[in-house]
């Protein structure tokens, strides 16, 4: 098989088209040599299959480090969010974090959800999860903060009430987005993706170029674009003031792993830096 070459003077230019484009309100892709047929040497390795090694819990209502009843754990060479060790969920609202920053990066990942769903969790949590990126620091999150101020890839699953539920979408604890050209007020904004089985492996790919443009792939399908995250609006609550400055765009930040009531697990987690 020959080699995929190197992001090129014209990939790049794709890419600054794109961010045009999307400030037009326009859709685009943005499928170059660099993010489509990336040589595997290129990738590394975020989930090792056997421990937690490289990455830090952080729990609402409990310190830095502490993996709470093993919310977080390995079984079967997949990193799972495992409640068999709570009693009430007491929104305990948790994220693990990978042990450094990234700013333009391709990142892919595999999930599905489990049948385990805590009852006293918010309704919304049910077949609900997500993978945070750009967040602030593990050790910058007050105990008593719920959400890390962060964008949130969001999954869900099908709900079995028969509507659809799309997978794969954008939600802003603490930040905010522009989608189609202009700021959107929204908290989370809907992709274009299908609805999938709960217990199905799903493919979720994140493309984020900086503080420009980010992509949202589902099952290799670009299902949502949009630019210029920053921090700004609500939804996170118990933070250090110093920390949310609202306006401040996001360049880069830390990639965590969401555990809000509902069983997930998750494999083959990778990442490619992009220039």
């Amino acid at each position: 098989m020959i080699a995929a070459p190197l992001a090129t003077p014209a990939s790049y230019l794709n890419m600054l088209l794109c961010s045009a484009f999307l400030l037009a309100g326009t859709a685009c892709s943005t499928s170059s040599p660099e993010t489509a047929h990336a040589q595997e040497n290129e990738w590394q390795t975020l989930f090792n299959g056997k421990d937690l090694d490289g990455w830090t819990p952080k729990i609402h209502h409990h310190e830095v480090g502490d993996n709470y009843a093993e919310t977080f754990r390995v079984n079967d060479g997949v990193l799972q969010v495992n409640y068999d060790g709570y009693q009430d969920f007491e929104n305990r609202y948790g994220h693990l974090f990978y042990k450094e920053p990234f700013s333009s990066f391709h990142l892919t990942w595999e999930y599905r959800f489990t049948d385990k769903w805590l009852e006293d969790a918010p309704d919304y949590t049910y077949r609900n999860s997500g993978v945070m990126f750009h967040a602030q620091a593990p050790g910058t999150i007050l105990k008593e903060q719920d959400w890390p101020i962060s964008v949130e890839f969001q999954l869900l699953a099908d709900a079995g009430d028969g509507n659809p539920r799309p997978t794969g979408n954008m939600c802003s604890p603490g930040t905010e987005v522009f989608y189609e050209g202009k700021m959107d007020p929204r908290h989370c904004i809907n992709s274009s993706s299908d609805t999938y089985a709960w217990n199905e492996w799903v493919k979720a790919e994140l493309i984020v170029h900086g503080d420009s443009l980010v992509t949202h792939l589902i099952n290799g399908d670009t299902v949502l674009q949009y630019t210029r995250p920053q921090i700004g609006g609500d939804v996170a609550n118990g933070y250090d003031p110093a920390i949310k400055q609202d306006g401040k765009r996001l360049t880069e930040g830390y990639i965590a792993l969401q555990s809000e009531g509902q069983g997930i697990e998750f494999r083959d987690i990778k990442i490619k830096k992009l220039e």
